[in-house]
């Protein structure tokens, strides 16, 4: 990347750092994108395949939503990047004309168990047999086909456990990866996060952030975590890596979504994240309060005549009850899910939200601690 491309990336991206909780690392920011301005912490909703599952883009705008994921692979796959572009590229496609974070594909290389990697890329076999390639070039030229305003380095998403001799392979083929994807990288009004990767070593975490943040990219992300290391081992990834990380640049932690997990993350100055969590367990009547998590399926409901959240604005709050919920998931009706959805990401919304007025009011320890004791993790 040259530096002129590089100052025009300046001055469509920018991040501010609005204000740090005085009796923790909690900060409050704000991150300036061509589509519009994120204020965090946020917490992303997932569109894998450039739609958020059981929900129309309107009730997310409606909620005033700033920003969503999609995911590389997957839009490779169907329909493919060049038809996307055509189309306009993906805020068109999707009719959304707000922020789009879009992944690497690096995740796939640990999700999907079909693949081989060597220095060329990650080679999986697709959904009819035949064989796809996914390298940094890639990945970086499917992502600027689609037109995200943040997209991922590629990498490879580090399964635990792993062995320091396997971390420590993947974690400098991924360092030559980000040159490559710098390379392949043209597009000014998109920004490029480098991620961090490492598993469960200090050491290689923090090598990791130092070759990474060299490079001088937007923002930067922590990888590799919850693959399956628990909460105890994600925390101390966590608070060991965050710190080392520029305080002048957006700091993202992949694939973290519990309540819980959130206010840990925050704790250590993270402003973003994302995760399936709230979408996928709304499909299956699983929803989110301030009192810990509701199974609407369940016989108790049929006759509860209060809304999911008594305090809550959203649209299924506001509207129905979770008796006529419960009746909605029996009846396996479609209109169950998306209500659920919609709540769901509501909540998280919403819990993203009281966080930054709580930093920005010097107030943030005591709203984690009061909302963890009245939130039954079960």
């Amino acid at each position: 990347m040259t530096d002129k491309i590089q100052d025009q990336v300046k001055e469509h991206f920018k991040f501010e750092v609005v204000h740090v909780d005085k009796n923790s690392k909690a900060r409050a920011g704000i991150i300036k994108t061509p589509h519009g301005d994120i204020p965090t912490p946020v917490f992303m909703p997932v569109g894998t395949h450039g739609a958020i599952k059981a929900l129309q883009p309107s009730v997310l705008e409606d909620m005033d939503t700033k920003i969503i994921l999609s995911n590389t692979y997957h839009l490779h796959l169907s329909p493919g990047s060049d038809l996307v572009k055509k189309a306009g590229g993906l805020h068109k496609f999707m009719s959304w004309d707000r922020p789009i974070l879009t992944d690497s594909g690096g995740f796939q290389v640990f999700s999907l168990q079909k693949h081989s990697i060597t220095e060329e890329g990650a080679e999986f076999k697709g959904p009819k047999g035949k064989p796809i390639m996914l390298s940094p070039e890639t990945s970086i030229g499917i992502q600027q086909n689609l037109g995200s305003d943040i997209m991922m380095a590629f990498d490879e998403c580090i399964p635990y456990p792993a062995t320091r001799e396997y971390t420590k392979n993947s974690m400098d083929r991924t360092h030559r990866w980000l040159d490559r994807c710098i390379r392949t990288w043209t597009n000014p009004k998109q920004a490029l996060f480098g991620i961090i990767q490492g598993s469960t070593y200090d050491d290689l975490r923090a090598e990791c952030v130092e070759e990474v943040t060299a490079r001088d990219l937007p923002g930067y992300a922590i990888g590799g975590v919850s693959v399956g290391e628990g909460p105890e081992l994600m925390e101390k990834i966590v608070s060991y890596t965050a710190p080392l990380m520029p305080v002048d640049k957006p700091r993202y932690v992949m694939g973290v979504g519990n309540p819980e997990d959130l206010f840990m993350i925050w704790d250590y100055g993270i402003d973003m994240s994302d995760c399936i969590i709230p979408t996928k367990f709304a499909r299956g009547g699983t929803l989110f309060t301030n009192r810990g998590k509701i199974r609407i399926k369940h016989r108790n409901y049929r006759r509860d005549f209060f809304p999911v959240e008594p305090n809550c604005e959203c649209y299924t709050c506001k509207n129905f009850t979770r008796a006529y919920l419960k009746h909605l998931f029996d009846a396996n009706e479609i209109l169950g899910q998306i209500l659920a959805t919609a709540h769901n990401i509501a909540f998280y919304k919403s819990l993203a939200e009281r966080a930054r007025e709580a930093i920005l009011e010097n107030r943030y320890t005591e709203f984690k601690n009061e909302f963890l004791s009245n939130y039954n993790k079960d």
